[in-house]
Order: structure tokens, then sequence, then C-alpha cells
């Protein structure tokens, strides 16, 4: 078995903190980032607003800790981000924990690398949304039920209630129902139905209904006192309705407008790449597991534990089952995945199991690390040129991967292969991509540069442009970096000394009536959230971007 010291988790997390260079992205990262914002200036902390409008989406969990990261460390991309990235390493120590608990140690530190190291973890600590934290909670929840089950100790009772409750104020019902998918699956299969009817379970739901008062006070306040108000376009609004049902449970009932045609393989496709290298290593794991209850008569045996497998199974099929699906909802469970994986692994390296398999699959690893290698070479000379740095960088992570390759005797090698090989690349993805690549986001580029600013803010207007202030609109980074609320006009100003953000429509418009400005700041820009092949390759890139401009009326 491989023994993971303790320095390979801080090389790790410095990866994932060095992420906080990275400017929010649109759309809800940055639109997240302005209501903690905004939050953090009202200090209102029961009610949610978005620019001043009624907010009723996202429960408030994250929007507290990051406006109270902002009154510490001001409104930047340190104070958004910082929150949400330490519970991703929350997430890596409680996986650690159960794993360790399930198996043992070298196990659990397994799971973790596994977890810290699939694509998506760097993803979500790139493009902060809830999930970072709801992962946190439900993984922080299942293990510390699994600890008072077999410790029966009232502290990690109280913390599987508390986590279930902040995950349910972080995303919803679902901070619930995985936590009951991992343990009721469990309890059916080893025929422990006196844990399933446990009059104790009462108990614990009081607790959470008490912890979640204080935010169902302000729902209710904000809307089922208020019928009048129009929210989403609808009246006679529930903000209590829409989040214990509506929101989670109305997605698969059809209750809820939102939908866009996913059907059951739609997170199975996108895992293809949020949870690489290790999806492959899943896809067996899962197989094995499923084989061997079906061949068990579906009773697990002693020492054979289903609340990895029981819980992604079932997470998996209650978030497919939505009529509206994100690729990232299924990282909530990613925890449990990595788990599954850490004990294919143990099952390869203690137990020598499945040796057959074993032969194929390690150098299928090494294959796609290699193959991904390979991707970022052609992003930082073609895509996103970024010079002899980058390329000098490139060859001493290429290097130190070969030497961790074909290296003999190391403990563990495929999972070290993997696990490093994903490291090295994400110094590239976050450094050589990403930041490259939100030079386009007009919010954050011009947002920055009107901030601090001299301009009063009654002379900033958007005007012919792709502002703030449309449902679905891309731009929700500008009032964050500008640290302002633009206004939106359809008439161009009389008074000299205004400013204009425009795009190419504008400059035309004051063109033909005359105008005389200066520009002030000019920029390309793409909806980065959505990138396109033509973007993508340089030649076709400015087909595919717009510009913007920031202008002074003289």
């Amino acid at each position: 078995m491989p023994k993971i010291p303790f320095w390979v988790f801080i090389l790790l997390a410095l990866l994932h903190l060095s992420a906080i260079r990275i400017d929010t992205m649109d759309v809800d990262a940055s639109q997240y980032a302005e209501m903690s914002r905004e939050m953090m200036l009202s200090g209102d902390h029961l009610h949610l607003y978005d620019r001043g409008a009624e907010y009723l989406d996202k429960p408030p969990f994250l929007f507290w800790v990051s406006s109270a990261s902002m009154k510490v460390f001001g409104v930047n991309n340190l104070g958004y981000k910082l929150p949400s990235i330490l519970f991703a390493f929350l997430a890596m120590y409680a996986t650690y924990r159960l794993a360790k608990l399930l198996y043992n140690e070298a196990t659990g530190r397994m799971a973790a690398l596994i977890l810290g190291t699939c694509q998506g973890m760097f993803l979500m600590t790139n493009d902060i949304r809830c999930d970072t934290i709801l992962m946190a909670w439900v993984i922080t929840a299942i293990w510390a039920i699994k600890e008072c089950e077999i410790k029966r100790r009232w502290q990690f009772v109280l913390l599987g209630v508390l986590s279930i409750a902040c995950g349910m104020m972080t995303k919803g019902p679902i901070a619930l129902m995985v936590p009951a998918f991992c343990f009721g699956s469990e309890w059916v299969l080893k025929r422990k139905w006196k844990n399933i009817f446990n009059p104790w379970h009462l108990l614990d739901l009081l607790l959470i209904a008490i912890l979640l008062i204080p935010m169902s006070i302000g729902l209710y306040q904000q809307f089922d006192m208020h019928p009048e108000k129009t929210v989403n376009g609808l009246q006679h609004v529930s903000g209590l309705r829409f989040f214990y049902w509506s929101q989670s449970f109305g997605r698969i009932t059809g209750e809820s407008p939102w939908q866009n045609g996913a059907d059951i393989s739609f997170l199975l496709v996108n895992m293809l790449w949020s949870f690489l290298p290790w999806i492959f290593l899943l896809l067996i794991a899962l197989a094995i597991n499923i084989s061997t209850l079906i061949k068990q008569k579906f009773r697990l045996q002693d020492g054979q534990e289903w609340i990895t497998t029981g819980g992604f199974l079932l997470a998996y099929l209650s978030l497919g089952s939505s009529r509206y699906q994100l690729p990232h909802y299924i990282f909530v469970a990613f925890p449990l995945a990595a788990i599954i994986v850490a004990k294919l692994l143990k099952d390869f390296f203690e137990a020598e199991k499945y040796k057959r398999l074993y032969t194929i699959i390690k150098p299928a690893m090494g294959i796609i690390i290699l193959l991904l290698f390979f991707a970022i070479l052609v992003l930082i000379t073609y895509i996103f040129p970024s010079g002899i740095f980058a390329i000098v960088i490139w060859i001493l992570s290429f290097a130190a991967w070969l030497y961790i390759a074909f290296k003999k005797n190391i403990p563990g090698k495929m999972l070290w292969v993997a696990a490093s090989g994903m490291m090295f690349l994400n110094i590239f993805v976050t450094h050589f991509f990403y930041a490259p690549l939100l030079q386009y986001q007009m919010g954050s580029q011009l947002g920055r540069f009107i901030n601090p600013g001299s301009n009063p803010e009654d002379k900033i207007i958007a005007y012919r442009a792709i502002t703030v202030y449309k449902v679905g609109d891309p731009l929700n980074s500008l009032p964050f970096y500008a640290e302002r609320v633009i206004k939106s006009s359809d008439s161009l100003p009389n008074a000299s000394n205004s400013y204009i953000i425009t795009m190419d429509d504008g400059i035309a418009d004051l063109q033909q009536k005359g105008y005389a400005f200066d520009i002030i700041k000019k920029g390309e820009r793409f909806k980065v959230s959505e990138l396109t092949p033509e973007f993508i390759n340089p030649k076709t890139r400015s087909k595919a971007v717009n510009n913007y401009y920031l202008v002074r009326l003289r």
C-alpha cells in the first residue's frame, strides 16, 4: 500500500489556494460574490437581494460566510473565494476520516488524495459556487453519523445534525437526502431494522429543524408575508415551499418551470471530465460492488460496507431524475466516489485482487495523463501562447512525472502517476488557461478599471451594452469588481464628463448622433463559461469576441 506523506496534501492545498488569483467567473460565481458584497454592506443576513431585487434561488449559507470573509479581507477574490476553498479542505479531511473508519489509514489518505486531485475539485476552487460547501457539509455529516454509530458519542450526533442543517442552508434538502441514502441503503442490506426505526431520529430531525429556524424566518418574512411581491415573474410565492419542496423535488415532479431536457445519462457523461482521471476506476469499482451484492443475494457480509456505493448510486439516480441538471450537481457525491475508488486501489495494492484487470488499467491511467500533458502543451503554445517561462515549467513538470511513471519499486505507482499528473496539469489549467481566459471577461476587467475610480457613481451608465439588469444576463462580475451597481439606460446623457459603458452598436450610435467622446478603455469580451471551437482557435477568435468600451463624453 502506498504511504502518502502529509506534505503531499500541503502541496495540494497550496495548488488549490493559488486559484484565489483567478477572478470570479460569470454567471453564477460572480453573482454570488456580488450578493455577498451587498449583504456585507447592508448587514441584513436574513433576506437575500441581487442588486436590490428579491432573490429566491439559493439558500444563504454561502452568502453568510463570504460576506463575513469580505469584512476581514475586503471585496476581492480572496474575500469571496477563501471560505469555499477552506471548505474544500474540510471535504478532503472528512473523506479521509470516513474512509479510515470504513477501511484503514492508508485507504483514508488515498481517498482524500483522489478527491483533491479530481478535475471537478479543481473546477470548484476556481469557479466558486455552492457545491464546494455543500459537498463538505454532506461528507462531514456522513462521517459524523458513522462515528456515532461506532462510538456512541453525543459530540458526533451534534456534528452530524449541524452538518446536515448547514448543508441544507447551503443548497437545500439534498444535504439531508444523501446521508439518508448512504445509511438507509446499508441498514437495509444489513437488515438493521432497529437502526432505521430508531426513535432518536425524531430528535435529530427536531434539532435540524431548530437550526433551520433563522433561515426559515427570513424566507417567511421576505416572501410568505408579502404575497403581492413578484418573484421570478410570479406572485403569491411561498419562500418556505420553494426552499423545502419546489427547488429540489419540484424538478422531479415537473412542478418547477426549470427544465433543460437532461436525461439520466447527463451527469455520467459530464463525469467523464469532472472526475478525471478516476472516473474509469469508479465505473469498474461500481460494477464489481453491484455484481458482488447480487451474488450475495442483496445481503452484506461482515466487513463489507454499502454507505459509499449505495449513497453514490441513490444520489446519482435522484439527481439524474431532475428535469433540470447541470454538471456540478453530482459533485456532492464525489467524496463517496473517491472512497469507492480508494477501496478498489486497496484491493489492487494490498489484497492483490483482480490482477488481470490491474494489468490493463495501470497503463491506461498513464496514457490518460500522458494525453492530457500534450493537450496542455497545445494550450500553452497555441491556444493561449504563454511564452518560454510556461514551456520551461511544462518541461520540468513532464520530466518529474516521467520520473515517477518509470521509477521502479514505488508502492502504488498507479495512484502516484495519476495524482501527481493531475497536480502538475492543473498548475497550467489554473494559471495558463483560466488566467488568460478571464482576460476576456468584460465585467471583471472593466469593473476593476473603474474601481476605486474618481468618477461619481451617477455619472457612469451602461448604454446598449450587455449589462447586469436582464434575466440570464452573463455580466454579473461588473458590480462586484466595480463595487457599485452601474445604472443601465436606453437614452444618452446630455452632460459632459459623463462616462458610458457600451459596445460597438453604442459607439456607432454616439457617432451618428454627433457626440464628442474619448475612449478611455477598450477590450474584447467573450462569455467565458460557454467556450466554443471558434473562440478556442486563435485564428477564428476575433469572430467570436465583441468589443466593449468605456467612453467619456466631452
